[in-house]
């Protein structure tokens, strides 16, 4: 009877068997996600820059009197058909010459006008992303980014470029904790760019399973205590497995270009922080730093890294 039963369960021992390691691992992942609380630190606006434009006065006089604007043909072209003046082969010959130079002239001052306008309006915005893993042993540097959230002025653009430096600077005075890193940047005009620093932004943001700690745009936001408990607890049994990292991600928008370097090593890496720790507050349109763990005693595991930030090489 028991080898009659065992024959029919054979078949599907297998395919259960897959399916509770498929189970185990995605609740294995899960409960790991939960231990990343999150720090961010952000602001800004994508408005077109407040810059006046005055269209360069066109006007023309031919010579021989008349004058007239624009692109149109004037007086002085038409007046040789009534007969009027002397030399009417060679004065006709010339007045064709200057209507179509003026012609030609202000057309093209039209399409420099055009594409200045679009220029001042919808300028092109460079949208950078620099994500750096570090050893959970660089908490100074947690400790650092807390301290700077509670202070910073997150409302004005120079307060923003002031959070940027200091994060870049915090992080290149850490080398020796960094292990993971990664960086990417892309050009588009300002309506377009918009929307790719808020999906960037999202996707890092929906790591966290809450953000405990939150400075954006002079809002300062902090999780209740027992929610601290909650994130601490899950971090308590997350770090019971091996390896913990602490993962910092920059995200800047700037006029202009802003073309990062590939990371690969650690020179390249601290190009790539340099590089983007020197967006000037004139050009700076928004930004958002972001940490994780945040919470006291909350971890990010291997497992956490593969799952969360498949995208970083080791350096």
């Amino acid at each position: 009877m028991a080898n009659k039963l065992l024959t029919i369960i054979k078949p599907f021992l297998k395919p259960l068997l897959a399916l509770g390691l498929v189970l185990a691992l995605f609740l294995g992942h899960a409960n790991s996600a939960l231990a990343a609380s999150g720090g961010r630190i952000g602001g800004g606006s994508f408005r077109a820059p407040a810059r006046s434009f005055t269209a360069p006065s066109r006007s023309y006089t031919a010579p021989g009197g008349g004058y007239y604007g624009g692109g149109g043909f004037g007086f002085p072209f038409i007046l040789p058909f009534f007969g009027f003046g002397g030399g009417f082969g060679g004065l006709f010959s010339i007045l064709i010459v200057f209507a179509i130079a003026n012609f030609l002239l202000n057309t093209f001052r039209n399409i420099s006008e055009e594409k200045t306008i679009a220029e001042v309006t919808n300028p092109k915005v460079s949208v950078a992303k620099v994500q750096v893993g570090l050893l959970a042993q660089a908490r100074d540097l947690q400790s650092d980014l807390e301290k700077l959230a509670r202070r910073a002025d997150t409302s004005t653009s120079a307060g923003l470029a002031e959070v940027l430096q200091e994060t870049t600077l915090a992080l290149l005075r850490h080398p020796e904790y960094w292990v993971y890193a990664g960086s990417e940047s892309q050009q588009a005009r300002l309506e377009a760019a918009e929307s790719q620093f808020n999906r960037l932004a999202l996707m890092e943001r929906s790591k966290f399973s809450e953000e405990t700690l939150s400075n954006f745009n002079s809002q300062l936001k902090q999780a209740s205590s027992s929610q601290l408990a909650v994130a601490q607890k899950a971090g308590a049994l997350a770090s019971q497995q091996p390896g913990e990292y602490i993962v910092v991600t920059l995200l800047v928008a700037a006029q202009g270009q802003l073309d990062l370097p590939q990371v690969t090593s650690p020179d390249t890496l601290r190009q790539a922080l340099q590089q983007i720790g020197a967006v000037s507050s004139d050009r700076l349109l928004a930004l958002e730093v972001l940490w994780a763990p945040q919470a006291e005693g909350d971890v990010l595991t291997r497992d956490d890294m593969i799952t969360m930030y498949p995208n970083l090489r080791l350096i």
